[in-house]
């Protein structure tokens, strides 16, 4: 993409409405535009960061076993009557009343519809394990929508749904999710730390939310320091094996971690020595639930067993807020001057900034990188606007790219460009070829 054909609305100014850091730097940078409350268009670049976000989630699922589909955002409230949450949810949910006078609602999650789904077309054991996904917006009619994307009301999501024979598979479908989430959430740059949580309206009596440490997360949360040494890495697992999926599990759940709803202060004393307490705040970014039969038992969703009898599935079910997470991300990784995106989300691999358009030496070797990167499979953004140089580094630090390629006459004299690390602010001369290949390395 070249920045003179693209549509990057960034502003100067800061919003009056925007108070977080998140909601002020995608508003600044021209990835959202507010359509109303708690609602937003997704403008081309915090498009393009969302859709990266979505496809590491579902190659994560994937590779865990997970089935994805697509559910529909409007739901029949019949569904809900039958499960027993129409009326127990609140006025959180937008109930809607369509042209024949059925009852409908724009969908905050689908227990019920998955469900409705399985009973239909399931009803043998030897159909089990089975878990279906799918990533679709969400509606929930927050009282007062703020922080951007962070509290909003329409919301994209990818929620799951396992279903099980007993209670040991289901659970087994839960320690899969915690190890495919924490996957999912490192190769975006974060760490996620999975805490003790309570079920709320979803209900069930396992289940842990995952949080991104940040002074302006919703939640007090309560930790041993020690969980923030660990990490996942790029350790293979067997998500068929119980022993090992078992063992991450309690890896990353062994030491105290609780939000402010379950934590309690004896057991946090007495198993976390004074030297590692920590009280912060966290941005819950994910969420996985098992809750046995809640949902089969109250909508008939049942299996044959070998022996010839019928009982209620096991499930559970597991969210990440991939719209959300943006947000979260951008808490977790700015400075004064934009965003940092971490690789595995830039919108762009890296960004190309000709200090003199115009110039002929300077303007061939922009196109000639620009060609090359994108032969090697990335996508640069090439700033070929007649801009000063100050105004195109600003730019490039508000939208927050990883690398700079910068290219002007004076350092083609010489026959090198300088590559910049966003994250650190360290450039290096180099010739134009060492610098393709660099980035090439980067994200291979």
């Amino acid at each position: 993409m070249r920045l003179t054909r693209y549509f990057l609305p960034v502003l100067k100014e800061t919003p009056s409405e925007a108070q977080i850091v998140s909601h002020r730097l995608m508003l600044r940078a021209g990835l959202i535009k507010q359509a109303s409350a708690g609602i937003y268009s997704w403008l081309p670049l915090g498009y393009k960061v969302l859709k990266r976000i979505e496809t590491i989630v579902h190659e994560e699922q994937i590779r865990a076993g997970h089935i994805p589909m697509l559910m529909p955002t409007l739901q029949s409230a019949d569904l809900w009557r039958e499960s027993g949450r129409y009326d127990d949810y609140g006025q959180e949910m937008l109930r809607i009343t369509d042209r024949h006078g059925r009852d409908m609602l724009y969908g905050p999650t689908n227990e019920e519809l998955i469900t409705d789904i399985f009973r239909t077309h399931v009803s043998s054991y030897k159909d089990l394990p089975l878990t279906l996904y799918h990533i679709q917006w969400k509606f929930r009619d927050e009282v007062r929508p703020r922080f951007g994307v962070m509290r909003g009301r329409e919301f994209y999501m990818k929620d799951g749904y396992n279903f099980d024979l007993t209670k040991e598979d289901a659970l087994h479908a839960y320690n899969r999710h915690l190890v495919s989430y924490l996957r999912s959430y490192e190769r975006m740059g974060l760490q996620a730390i999975p805490m003790r949580a309570d079920g709320g309206p979803i209900g069930g009596d396992y289940t842990h939310e995952f949080l991104v440490l940040a002074e302006t997360g919703e939640s007090e949360v309560f930790y041993d320091s020690a969980i923030t040494d660990q990490s996942f890495g790029d350790r293979a697992v067997d998500y068929d094996s119980v022993p090992e999926c078992q063992a991450v599990l309690e890896e990353f759940t062994s030491r105290y971690a609780r939000t402010d709803e379950t934590h309690d202060e004896a057991t946090f004393n007495e198993q976390v020595p004074e030297e590692r307490r920590r009280v912060a705040r966290g941005i819950e970014v994910g969420q996985i639930f098992y809750f046995g039969t809640k949902y089969s038992e109250a909508m008939g969703a049942t299996v044959v067993t070998p022996d010839g009898s019928r009982v209620p599935v096991h499930m559970g079910s597991h969210g990440i807020g991939v719209s959300r997470l943006l947000g979260a991300i951008i808490e977790a990784s700015h400075d004064d001057r934009g965003i940092i995106w971490p690789e595995g989300v830039t919108p762009f691999h890296c960004g190309i900034v000709n200090l003199k358009q115009g110039d002929e030496a300077a303007d061939a070797a922009c196109e000639s990188l620009y060609a090359a990167l994108t032969a090697k499979g990335l996508e640069p953004l090439y700033d070929d606007r007649s801009e000063r140089a100050g105004a195109k580094f600003a730019t490039m630090d508000l939208i927050g790219l990883p690398w700079r390629i910068t290219v002007g006459p004076r350092g083609l004299a010489k026959g090198v460009v300088e590559l910049t690390s966003r994250r650190t602010g360290e450039s290096e001369d180099m010739s134009p070829e060492v610098a393709i290949d660099r980035i090439a390395q980067i994200y291979a």
